[in-house]
């Protein structure tokens, strides 16, 4: 691995940056986040022309960039350290490679150009699994579930005719499925016997029978949504015979190097936030940040952040350049591991920024307490750590014969 950032990955970096602190004060996020969308439409339109944020992994020839996880990643770190709110995770991160990965030639024709251009958005809805398991972050990925029936879920039915395909059920918890332009549907077709799940194309706004609702959500600039289908119509993604499941645990290393990275983009941000603040509240005639105990709590949150960027770094390498392993499996290990120690130091900075700022740390004004939000709901939807680092060690084989040399032992 070569630790260094070339000039183009340094530049993306440089440009975001430069770009987020003029338009992304926290009255703008607080400003975005209520608006129908749920973010800036403006704002996510100059990401596109100028830096070509949304089809930064998107092939050339369909109009996009062309770069790879690790510049995804530097976009996400910069993202996360002003919580932006943005389509930028589900549409680039999941819709797009899935579109390339699966769609046949006249839909990535069709929908990579327009998601790149940053006209279309993206949501993935996934109805009865959670987007740790159907990646194989937390789960073995061997399966999506959709549900369907009685049980839940979205059910697939052919039209008739060659008039494609229509949907029945619903999905909650959709990452800006409120406001996407086209949604990807797990779905089961086939019944209980012979029944598989299939990823479907259904295009919102043009077609009936789709009803979305925004959720109130813990943390405001991750919306989320319910979606119903009843009796929508769909195109199926690609062919009968592809592996839905497969395609999905293909992803995980990029999605959860995405994910790490967002998380220690905020933990720096709310760490530099609280540094400021200690530096200047004074106690007993003096700034608290020179009371020996605060210098050594920050200095470990500093050392907990570097460490946690190392790893997302190595994460987005490794999404990128493969490393050994079981097909997907080394890629998905060594992020969930990445992603398990980003989503622990967020947590732990965003705690003891918010006891260290003090009474104003929970106060709707302040921002700390958007980074203490971020980092519970993060928790919650793409976690827990624990069962990252379980999922990691089964992919690593760290506990393959135990039971068997206990039984020797015994």
């Amino acid at each position: 691995m070569d630790a260094a950032f070339t000039e183009e990955q340094v530049e993306i970096r440089r440009t975001l940056r430069e770009l987020l602190v003029k338009r992304c004060g926290p009255d703008g996020i607080r400003a975005a986040v209520r608006t129908p969308a749920g973010y800036d439409e403006p704002l996510w339109r100059q990401l596109a022309e100028q830096l070509g944020l949304p089809g930064l992994a998107v092939e050339r020839r369909y109009g996009g960039v062309g770069c790879g996880p690790t510049e995804l990643a530097l976009a996400c770190e910069e993202t996360g350290r002003v919580l932006l709110p943005s389509p930028l995770l589900p549409t680039a991160g999941l819709v797009a490679p899935l579109v390339a990965a699966l769609g046949t030639r006249l839909q990535r024709t069709e929908l990579l150009p327009r998601i790149a251009s940053g006209e279309l958005t993206g949501a993935l809805v996934l109805p009865c699994t959670s987007l740790p398991v159907a990646l194989g972050l937390t789960g073995p990925g061997d399966g999506v579930p959709a549900g369907g029936g009685r049980t839940g879920g979205v059910q697939a039915h052919p039209a008739g005719a060659g008039r494609g395909w229509r949907l029945y059920g619903e999905a909650a918890q959709v990452l800006d499925g409120h406001s996407a332009g086209v949604l990807l549907v797990a779905a089961r077709t086939g019944g209980y016997v012979r029944g598989r799940t299939l990823l479907f194309v259904v295009r919102p706004d043009v077609v009936r029978g789709v009803r979305r609702t925004r959720l109130t959500a813990l943390d405001e600039t991750r919306p989320q949504a319910r979606i119903e289908l009843r009796d929508a119509e769909a195109d199926l993604l690609g062919h009968a015979d592809d592996e839905v499941a497969a395609a999905l645990a293909r992803l995980g290393g990029s999605v959860a190097a995405m994910l790490a990275a967002e998380a220690v983009g905020a933990a720096g941000r709310a760490l530099e936030a609280t540094v400021e603040h200690v530096r200047t509240r004074e106690q007993f005639g003096r700034p608290i940040g020179s009371f020996q105990a605060v210098k050594h709590r920050l200095a470990d949150l500093y050392v907990s952040v570097q460490a946690a960027r190392s790893a997302a770094y190595y994460a987005a390498w490794a999404a990128g350049a493969g490393v050994p392993g079981d097909g997907a499996g080394g890629e998905a290990g060594v992020a969930g591991v990445a992603l398990a120690q980003a989503l622990e130091t967020l947590r732990a900075v965003a705690a003891d920024a918010v006891q260290l700022h003090g009474g104003i740390g929970v106060t709707w004004e302040h921002d700390v307490q958007l980074y203490f939000k971020r980092a519970a709901s993060d928790g919650l939807l793409f976690g827990p750590p624990e069962r990252l680092r379980a999922r990691a060690a089964e992919l690593a084989g760290l506990f393959a014969g135990r039971p068997e040399r206990e039984a020797v032992a015994s």
